[in-house]
């Protein structure tokens, strides 16, 4: 908890000393309190007082009492924004972090635990200095200045108050040994809910088409009802300590009065009046006491889901990335030239290779299509080339430039990318299309353009607002193969150096395929374009097609010379189309 800590500012630290000396105004009036009352007590019982005297002593208590809770508003109001600017400049941080993570952290923590880090675990930190910080500020100088007001009354009295509070103390380590380690069980069993609440909505049709709700809700209530036992233990161990407080606080008063009931009897009449008085103040500060401790108490209760949460959000910030952004950002004499160079890959803590010594160059212009059997490793190089990991063993050259050399950005204002499976934002059509930066202007005749070449014109402008018309996000309200062309018309509105389509075209039939891909190519002629595809149909035409079989490279040519010479080629052309329509493509 204390490494957040010290992230607070100059301006924060000065919010928080304005904070404590209003605090220290605020106790030192409410233990002014007790002495009007002993003074009222005395006048009361004393011979010859006046009621001007009683009520000038009264006023002071009100004043003290309006100025405590003035003071209080203060500190309020001041802890509040502290804790909400804290927790603000908190999750921008932790969002900025996360979204330099590269696939390698994002599948270590899980986008679900992300989530609860980002949003439930920050609100348990911001709550915590909300609250927390006045009453830990407060609690040990009321605690101190009490102690020290009734040190001299009794030393009866102080040594049944010492009792009290030692049990106190007793009450809360024990409470606090039983209750730290479930506080953690509860974040990671919040962590899985979510992840199966997601996991669900994610996959709502597929659910529904299996008629596997049941089977859903039963998995969702096993952990749900983990959650809720684990919650309702923490619950009953802390609504177990305000009653042991508030017996302990009445058997304090009662044995307060019990012990000043004896001193009075035993004293002489001179200083019965006396006792009497030192019996109500000294009640008044032992409650002051105690009420210390049960402010402790209270932060002792709040400090373990707060740290828990806590450390969760350190262990995300102080995460190293496995991929480090490069320094170069220059001009490159090349263009849209890409070249592997005895490339292997293994993914984080497997021990075989899912590519091994991939060679191969592209010049600009040229297109490349690579196609093998599912699991062969042909997203895999996308992956790569897209540095969402690092290569285990060669080299990838981008115009001639080590990918590893290049800034993030930079690297990514080079490239195109269309995934597998097309993501679209909650927006326009235009704001979908127009979407990220790289460092030029996308005018509206350059989105319209890329509408059409992406063929997604005919449907973008029978929609009621056309390219204003707003998409869900998920793109829910259009089809698979709607979202797929507006993906690409994504890609093609960057107007990247080389275009990467994984897969890209699966979700389209084969006349739109077709016309897509020969609208792409004139658009394109200058551009080099990377194909990774299931169907020959779609790369036939291509200037060099990459075979991948079990993560290795067996074949490199143009359709003709891959049909004569490469047997994984021949099986995948041959299952897909006859053999008149390959030899007259």
């Amino acid at each position: 908890m204390l490494k957040l800590l010290k992230d607070f500012n100059k301006k924060d630290w000065l919010i928080i000393i304005g904070a404590l000396l209003l605090i220290v105004f605020q106790v030192w009036l409410d233990l002014k309190l007790p002495d009007y009352m002993s003074n009222i007590t005395v006048l009361v019982q004393s011979e010859g007082s006046k009621m001007s005297e009683i009520l000038t002593e009264g006023g002071y208590m009100i004043l003290c009492a309006f100025g405590s809770l003035a003071a209080a508003m203060m500190v309020g109001y001041l802890t509040s924004f502290i804790s909400a600017t804290f927790s603000q400049k908190l999750r921008k941080q932790l969002f900025e972090k996360v979204q330099n993570f590269g696939m390698e952290e994002i599948k270590k923590f899980s986008t679900s635990s992300l989530i609860t880090r980002t949003t439930n675990d920050i609100t348990n930190i911001q709550m915590f200095i909300a609250m927390g910080l006045q009453m830990l500020i407060k609690a040990p100088i009321t605690a101190v200045w009490a102690v020290f007001k009734i040190l001299d009354k009794s030393w009866q009295w102080s040594a049944v108050t010492g009792a009290g509070v030692l049990v106190l103390i007793m009450m809360i380590v024990i409470l606090m040994i039983t209750v730290m380690p479930k506080f953690k069980l509860v974040q990671k069993l919040i962590d899985k809910i979510n992840g199966l609440t997601r996991e669900n909505l994610t996959g709502i049709r597929v659910v529904r088409a299996f008629n596997a709700e049941d089977y859903q809700e039963e998995k969702f209530d096993v952990k749900n009802k983990e959650l809720t036992k684990t919650q309702m233990f923490n619950q009953r161990m802390m609504a177990f300590m305000s009653p042991v407080m508030y017996l302990i606080m009445n058997l304090l008063s009662l044995a307060i009065y019990f012990i000043g009931a004896y001193l009075i009897d035993q004293a002489n009449m001179m200083d019965k009046v006396t006792l009497f008085g030192n019996m109500v103040v000294f009640s008044s500060y032992a409650m002051q006491v105690i009420m210390a401790f049960l402010m402790l108490a209270i932060i002792f209760i709040m400090y373990p889901r707060a740290n828990v949460s806590a450390q969760r959000v350190i262990e995300v910030l102080e995460t190293n990335e496995s991929i480090k952004d490069g320094t170069f950002d220059k001009k490159t004499k090349k263009t849209g030239e890409i070249e592997f160079k005895n490339v292997s890959f293994r993914y984080p803590d497997a021990d075989e290779y899912v590519l091994e010594n991939i060679s191969f160059k592209v010049n600009k212009g040229d297109t490349i299509a690579i196609i093998g059997s599912t699991g062969s490793g042909k997203s895999t190089i996308v992956n790569l080339l897209m540095r969402f990991y690092d290569i285990t063993d060669g080299e990838i050259l981008i115009d001639g430039v080590n990918i590893k050399d290049y800034k993030g950005e930079y690297l990514h204002n080079k490239l195109g990318y269309v995934p597998q499976k097309a993501v679209m934002f909650s927006g326009t059509v235009n704001y979908n299309v127009a979407y990220g930066d790289n460092g030029k202007k996308k005018s509206d005749k350059l989105i319209k353009e890329a509408v059409k070449v992406a063929q997604a014109e005919d449907f973008v402008l029978k929609m009621p607002n056309k390219y204003e018309n707003d998409i869900a996000q998920g793109g829910t309200n259009i089809s698979g193969g709607q979202k797929q062309r507006l993906s690409i018309a994504r890609a093609i509105a960057k107007e990247p150096e080389i275009y990467i389509f994984d897969d890209s075209f699966s979700a389209l039939d084969y006349k739109t395929d077709y016309v897509l891909r020969t609208e792409l190519k004139k658009y394109t002629k200058d551009a080099t374009s990377v194909i990774v595809a299931q169907r020959i149909g779609t790369i036939i035409n291509a200037d060099k097609i990459i075979v991948l079989d079990s993560g290795k490279m067996v074949g490199i040519g143009t359709h003709k010379e891959l049909l004569k010479d490469c047997d994984v080629y021949k099986e995948i052309a041959y299952s897909q189309l006859s053999k008149e329509e390959l030899e007259n493509a």
